[in-house]
């Protein structure tokens, strides 16, 4: 198997040199490894510079030491996973409060991957999801914390899908259509999400990292590490420079493209959501 420059330091990044031919095994290292290296996250977003979702250039960002949100993680993914012999289809998704409405928004890529004849959902680009692959077949999965899928719609209906289901998570539903899609169908909500007043990756800064037996949340100056048995570490962040040691170490992100002014207009940003936050408190 030859691998472009790319995707070998894309697996160098998440520790990953020797990938080998497509299997089960090998699908699950793949998806741990990414999850436990690649952090959620939308500094650049903050910072008024939205990188484009093209899979190819979200891969050379994430080896270059940088993350992103789920079109970037799960577009680069996809696009390693195939450019390693597996065969992915692209789904367009949306993240829900309501696990009964199999309303679809768009707002999510998610993958699945078949192998030797079993599909599985792939979804690196959750933040808090599944540490691996899951069986696309209804049941409820115990991986860690606890998750659910079961299938919407009927075989005669052309909006079929399913929903997956994340009893921690602030988003519990996740809806996706069983139709394959292609990355231009994201591009219209990348730039929403990316540019419009009312995106919650403009009105907040947060980082995510699933590591094997918790997750780690960043959002804003409160930093969260969760168990799956229901603990939380709770931490303010009081200061710039503790803010970027975090960043950095416990989630894992290159900050060499962040200049002075960058650090500086971040942490601003920062603090001012996080002022507005603590008024609202006292309302």
């Amino acid at each position: 198997m030859i691998i472009s420059d790319t995707y070998a330091a894309y697996l160098g990044r998440i520790g990953i040199t020797a990938p080998g031919s497509p299997s089960v095994e090998g699908l699950f290292a793949l998806t741990r490894a990414h999850l436990e290296r690649i952090p959620f996250e939308n500094t650049e977003i903050q910072l008024g510079r939205p990188p484009g979702i093209d899979p190819e250039l979200s891969a050379r960002r994430i080896a270059a030491g940088r993350g992103g949100y789920c079109f970037h993680l799960n577009g680069a993914f996809g696009a390693l996973l195939e450019h390693l012999g597996y065969d992915v289809t692209l789904h367009v998704g949306g993240m829900s409060s309501d696990p009964d409405s199999h309303e679809v928004s768009g707002d999510h890529l998610t993958l699945t991957v078949r192998i030797d004849g079993q599909a599985y959902l792939v979804d690196v680009g959750l933040g808090d999801g599944p540490p691996e692959p899951l069986p696309l077949r209804e049941g409820r999965y115990e991986r860690g914390f606890r998750y659910g899928l079961r299938p919407f719609g009927s075989a005669d209906r052309p909006d079929t899908g399913w929903t997956f289901l994340n009893e921690s998570s602030p988003f519990p539903a996740m809806h996706f259509r069983s139709a394959p899609a292609a990355m231009a169908d994201f591009e219209d909500e990348h730039l929403r999400l990316s540019t419009a007043a009312d995106s919650p990756f403009l009105q907040s800064f947060f980082m995510l990292r699933r590591g094997a037996g918790a997750v780690d949340r960043l959002h804003g100056r409160i930093l969260l590490h969760i168990d799956p048995q229901g603990g939380t570490d709770k931490r303010e962040i009081s200061s710039p420079e503790e803010l970027f040691e975090v960043m950095a170490t416990v989630f894992g992100r290159e900050l060499d493209d962040l200049t002075p002014d960058d650090r500086s207009a971040l942490w601003d940003r920062i603090q001012r959501a996080h002022e507005a936050w603590l008024a609202s408190q006292q309302d």
